[in-house]
């Protein structure tokens, strides 16, 4: 086969161009997550630290460590509970909002950009804003409280465990809640015009139509967004951590901060990659999870 044949069969081959424009995906995604991902599992069995580089082997006692602190198990704690909650809230207002959204109004295009402004802005810049909107003195939320006479004293949204990680929950909630909006969205306009027909002709009003039509449909798209909403939950650490770092005393610490906290900023690379790697399994298991109810959904 001469040399022109030959590039003429592989420009006309499938399985060679797939891999082709493949490979540069591939590549990125190994150099990016597969490398430091296999760093992160050697780490985790030795007590490799900044003060002591090498990688002396030590098996599960890395584990054992990180298992029997107790701001690790604080921190498992609160991320699932960050992600529950959170999550639930992104769910009913995603929905709510994704109903308002495909309506006809004039000025639809400006909301639509407000309503996604939280998404596309950096999440470093927009959880800043919110650190300056809490702060515990000059809170501009605080001063038009005081000026309806609903508090006499600062809230100090942040320096109370309490109200810190309902802060948390909320920042988090508004900044996924157009992401899961969008989605939501798309699945109420692919929602066949033939079932709203029917359920008009049949005399069914708003709400039996939403409960009994709407979201039985729209589950399995609910279910995507959830699952996007739970990943960026657990695996993302910049709205904690500028807004609380964790405090007060560990009240709203989560497995990506402390890992972070342990391992880049106490030093201790081996324990903060043991914390990481918790992050594996709990992400695994609540996808399957969602993704199989999504999948028993559209079965039925």
């Amino acid at each position: 086969m001469t040399t022109a044949a030959r590039k003429r069969y592989l420009s006309d081959n499938p399985r060679f161009l797939a891999a082709l424009f493949m490979s540069p995906a591939v590549i990125y995604i190994i150099a990016l997550v597969g490398f430091p991902f296999v760093l992160a599992i050697v780490y985790a069995f030795t007590d490799i630290s900044t003060g002591n580089p090498e990688l002396d082997f030590v098996g599960l006692e890395t584990f054992r460590r990180v298992l029997a602190d107790p701001v690790f198990r604080e921190a498992l704690w609160n991320t699932f509970w960050f992600a529950v909650i959170a999550n639930l809230l992104v769910v009913v207002l995603a929905t709510a909002l994704a109903e308002v959204l495909i309506k006809d109004f004039k000025g639809k295009w400006l909301v639509r950009f407000l309503v996604l402004l939280p998404w596309v802005a950096p999440v470093s810049l927009a959880t800043i804003t919110w650190l300056w909107t809490l702060d515990s003195i000059f809170s501009p939320i605080d001063w038009v409280l005081r000026e309806l006479g609903l508090i006499t004293e600062n809230m100090y949204w942040l320096g109370r465990p309490g109200s810190a990680m309902a802060s948390v929950v909320a920042v988090q909630t508004w900044r996924i809640v157009p992401l899961a909006a969008v989605i939501v969205m798309a699945g109420l306009i692919a929602i066949p015009g033939e079932i709203n027909d029917a359920v008009a002709v049949d005399g069914a009003g708003s709400w039996r139509k939403r409960f009994q039509v709407t979201i039985p449909l729209l589950a399995p798209i609910i279910a995507v967004a959830v699952l996007f909403g739970v990943i960026l939950t657990i695996s993302d650490m910049s709205v904690v951590y500028v807004l609380t770092r964790g405090g007060p005393t560990h009240s709203t610490q989560v497995l990506s901060t402390w890992a972070f906290i342990k391992g880049i900023e106490g030093g201790a690379l081996g324990q903060g990659a043991a914390v990481a790697l918790f992050l594996l399994p709990v992400l695994i298991g609540i996808t399957a999870v969602v993704l199989r109810l999504a999948r028993r959904r559209e079965v039925l």
